[in-house]
């Protein structure tokens, strides 16, 4: 068990050695290769790059350079990414293949030029925050992603690891500790936004001879990947936030609930709970204090509904994941009947960061309601696709073309989604809506963990209705009426309009079963399984319209009622299409103009595609 004497030591000499990581100026004699080992990574062989640099470098004894594997960068869409310190040389889209010209770059002085990242404007890049896609994030949840090892507990250390338990435990009472985070306005970043410090002080109110402290990493919304990098990147930051939490409300033990089909977090949490317990950081007698709090990691087998709280609760008791009437809220009856306090894994990551720097400096950033940042993940029909931390306030359009980079191929930004299947879409004429929890609120949608789709023109709404839909009544537990049937009657009816059987009289079938459900379902999941249809009518009900009544999807995405046409006076007649067609729909000889056999289309769009005179739609 180490002493705060000797972890003192460790962050102080660790962090002279590591420096150059976040000092551009540092004197050292080393050099470090940071290459993302995160999963958007790892799946375009990011590991086998660090093994091929690990492997030239020792081949060659070359001194002073060390390959780190890190956490994600957040651009995914550059990925694999390598970051060269401290010069901070910038290189996107590695291949294992690349490596030699890396190294042998390194030894001249020199850079590899066609690695270097290219921002969105072309403008090559060499260093990381001259991207336009960092210059308005503020990292502190993702504070070390990208910078530490995140299997080396030394490295955390370095950067003030375990030195807010230190406060915590050395210097504050638990009324303090939970008096910091309610004066900060952290609000819990999970979905619902309850604040933080409320929750503990019910659970701390409690009288019981146990308490627990559970982590839900359950992250299920599609397209979302906050908590997962966060757990891949920085796994101590939620075991330290857990500890201080745990020594909050009087609570010993924690659990992580994390989903089986997160392998590289899973691993890199067994790894960062053995280390913290060999350092004495997790067991009996903290820092010589006597507090004593340990973790358990409990896998989730995906199921979306595990994300509800108690739901989640009975997962973890190793019963069937359905959720529980409330009250009893978790804060009085929760775990094995006992007090719980249930936090994301975002939420956790703020704690520490708060304890070491106030409560007036996380208060400072954001909104009036909506304290601190927000991560997002950053997907859909957009150029820089990746992982984005924003202060609160920051509008959509900052995000979608700023950060994001705009919309590909010169398409127009119809929407974005956000919250997942419990969320709402956002239209263009709200682009400049702050996000915050209210203000999302106010427009039909919420903040969710935090997945943000974008949409360009091409994407049908009723469509997109359907596929969340879908979604929902895939991952209803069954357990109430109003969920189990309702979604699934809902869904019947977006089929019905997609493909061209439906009527006006569904739409208003279909609104009255949104709100009757949202009203009537028993957890959050069903309360909320409305959403993406509730928005889409309010802001596109033209298409649904379109849909019921003219039989028509202009986006050719419901390919039922799809009928692909080419216009004669644009066209040139130069047979592109017809030669792209797989099916030998497209008719007509030499200069003829081409026309299309409809009862051939297949309605696969790639004579659209393939058209450079936008003659078919």
């Amino acid at each position: 068990m180490k002493t705060i004497e000797e972890i003192e030591k460790i962050r102080s000499e660790k962090r002279q050695e590591l420096d150059l990581r976040v000092n551009v100026n540092s004197s050292s004699i080393e050099r470090h290769i940071l290459v993302c080992h995160g999963t958007g990574c790892t799946s375009s062989k990011s590991p086998k790059i660090i093994e091929n640099l690990r492997r030239i470098i020792e081949e060659r004894n070359i001194p002073n350079i060390r390959v780190i594997q890190t956490g994600c960068f957040g651009l995914c869409a550059k990925g694999p990414i390598v970051i060269i310190r401290p010069e901070e040389t910038f290189y996107a889209h590695v291949k294992p293949e690349d490596c030699e010209d890396i190294i042998n770059s390194m030894c001249d002085g020199t850079r590899v030029e066609r690695l270097l990242c290219k921002d969105i404007d072309g403008t090559i890049v060499q260093k990381l925050d001259e991207l336009s896609f960092y210059k308005k994030q503020k990292r502190i949840a993702l504070k070390n992603c990208g910078i530490i090892d995140p299997e080396n507990i030394d490295e955390y250390i370095a950067f003030d690891g375990y030195k807010a338990l230190e406060k915590v435990l050395t210097s504050m009472s638990p009324d303090d500790v939970i008096n910091v985070i309610s004066a900060s306005g952290l609000r819990g970043r999970g979905g619902a936004g309850f604040p933080t410090g409320k929750k503990w002080t019910f659970c701390k109110n409690e009288v019981a001879d146990q308490k627990y402290i559970v982590c839900n990493a359950d992250e299920g919304d599609p397209g979302a990947f906050m908590d997962r990098s966060i757990l891949e990147g920085d796994p101590h930051s939620v075991l330290e936030a857990m500890s201080i939490a745990g020594y909050a409300i009087g609570a010993n033990q924690g659990y992580i609930y994390v989903r089986a089909e997160y392998p590289i977090a899973v691993q890199r949490l067994k790894i960062a709970i053995k280390q913290a317990r060999e350092y004495g950081l997790l067991g009996d007698n903290i820092f010589g204090t006597g507090h004593k709090f340990d973790i358990e990691i409990r896998l989730g087998a995906g199921a979306f509904v595990c994300g509800e709280e108690t739901a989640l609760l009975e997962s973890v008791e190793g019963k069937r994941g359905q959720p529980r009437l409330k009250p009893p809220y978790p804060a009085s009856k929760g775990l094995f009947g006992k007090p719980t306090v249930i936090n994301n894994v975002e939420t956790l990551a703020n704690i520490t960061k708060i304890i070491l720097n106030g409560a007036e400096w996380y208060s400072s950033i954001g909104t009036e309601t909506s304290k601190g940042t927000k991560v997002f993940a950053l997907g859909g029909n957009v150029n820089n696709v990746g992982l984005v931390e924003v202060p609160m306030g920051t509008t959509l359009r900052e995000i979608v073309f700023d950060i994001g980079g705009g919309i590909p191929n010169g398409r127009e930004f119809k929407a974005a989604q956000t919250g997942g299947p419990s969320g709402g879409c956002i239209p263009a004429e709200h682009l400049d809506t702050p996000i915050d929890y209210e203000s999302l609120a106010a427009i039909g949608s919420m903040m969710g963990s935090g997945g943000l789709i974008v949409m360009d023109d091409t994407k049908c709404m009723v469509n997109l209705a359907k596929f969340y839909l879908e979604f929902t009544v895939k991952e209803s537990c069954g357990k109430c009426t109003p969920c189990r049937i309702g979604t699934k009657r809902m869904l019947e009816i977006l089929e019905k309009l997609c493909n061209g059987k439906g009527t006006e009289y569904d739409i208003y079938k279909l609104e009255k079963l949104a709100i009757n459900i949202k009203k009537a379902s028993v957890c959050g999941l069903g309360q909320s399984a409305p959403n993406p249809v509730l928005s889409t009518l309010n802001y596109f009900r033209e298409e649904y319209l379109k849909h019921a009544v003219d039989k028509v999807c202009d986006t050719h995405e419901c390919k039922a009622i799809t009928k692909i046409t080419i216009d004669e006076e644009k066209c040139r007649s130069c047979g592109l299409c017809q030669k792209a067609c797989p099916v030998s729909a497209i008719e007509g000889e030499a200069r003829d103009k081409r026309k299309i056999n409809q009862d051939k289309c297949i309605k696969c769009g790639t004579c659209i595609a393939t058209c450079p005179f936008k003659a078919i739609g």
